[in-house]
């Protein structure tokens, strides 16, 4: 009688075994080698100390003259405060510099790595497009939380040491603790890094689309441009609050008053959400369909 060999079936790789904390350690460890990306959190961190610098030898030559626009008058307050100056440095950057951080890992996770060829890697480790996606979005999250939070060390850090302990103050004149002053600065840090979320995810969004890093972070600037220029029409003010710009500049400054006015931080964090949501979607419908 011939013995039957009976096969049994090796246990194979799925693209589930691989665990998540080993692939999230894995992205940032590329993420924060990156030259690129360590320049652009250095210039943040340094924002807020020139701006105190230069905010310090201003005031000392200045007049009485006021600014005429917000973001002036934020500045303006920011002089011999230590409470409005990080807060100030964070609003002057979400402009342009804040969202670059964001667009860049956003297009360096997807399009940038499909350039390099690298992104194959990742499907043969293998891990399937949902997985994928997530590290990819928690390497962009976590870019953005570095960025906020250099900004805000720093800021405090120069404004104590310029201005000192006594002059953490609200716009209303209300005098605060360390303490009060830490959770709102990190109130107006949690908002600016949810908006900042909502960019890396189109960012990602767009990423998935092309295998050129630079073509996504031009269109994630130009979307913020022209929801900024939109924001400014008032004949479009159907459109605003669907605008992920909106309130950027008016907002934190809720924070500054007392009592605060969170009307627009609500407002602002639900229209970040909603943004997340699509982009996020939007990607990971692409990959899903995506060949190799």
């Amino acid at each position: 009688m011939t013995a039957m060999a009976v096969s049994v079936p090796v246990s194979r790789t799925g693209h589930d075994t691989v665990p998540l904390f080993r692939l999230f350690a894995a992205e940032l460890r590329w993420i924060f080698r990156r030259p690129r990306t360590l320049a652009v959190l250095g210039l943040l961190a340094l924002v807020p100390i020139v701006v105190g610098i230069g905010l310090t030898l201003v005031g000392q030559n200045s007049g009485s003259d006021a600014p005429d626009d917000s973001g002036g008058a934020l500045l303006a307050s920011a002089v011999n405060n230590a409470f409005v100056l990080p807060i100030a440095a964070m609003v002057m950057t979400l402009t342009l510099l804040l969202p670059l951080a964001s667009a860049m890992a956003g297009a360096d996770a997807i399009a940038g790595e499909a350039a390099h060829g690298t992104l194959r890697g990742w499907l043969i480790a293998p891990v399937s497009r949902g997985r994928l996606l997530t590290v990819k979005a928690f390497g962009v999250a976590t870019v953005s939380v570095v960025a906020v939070l250099a900004m805000c060390v720093t800021g405090v850090a120069t404004g104590l040491i310029i201005n000192g302990t006594d002059s953490l103050f609200t716009l209303s004149g209300t005098t605060l603790s360390l303490g009060e002053a830490l959770l709102r600065i990190l109130l107006v840090g949690g908002w600016i890094v949810l908006q900042l979320w909502a960019v890396g995810a189109v960012a990602l969004a767009v990423s998935s689309w092309t295998e050129h890093p630079m073509l996504v972070v031009a269109s994630v600037l130009a979307m913020n441009i022209v929801f900024t220029i939109l924001g400014f029409l008032t004949s479009l003010k159907w459109l605003h609050p669907f605008l992920l710009t909106q309130d950027w500049t008016l907002a934190p400054a809720a924070v500054l008053q007392d009592p605060m006015m969170l009307t627009r931080f609500g407002d602002g964090a639900i229209r970040a959400v909603c943004y997340i949501v699509v982009g996020l979607s939007l990607a990971y419908a692409r990959l899903a369909t995506r060949d190799g």
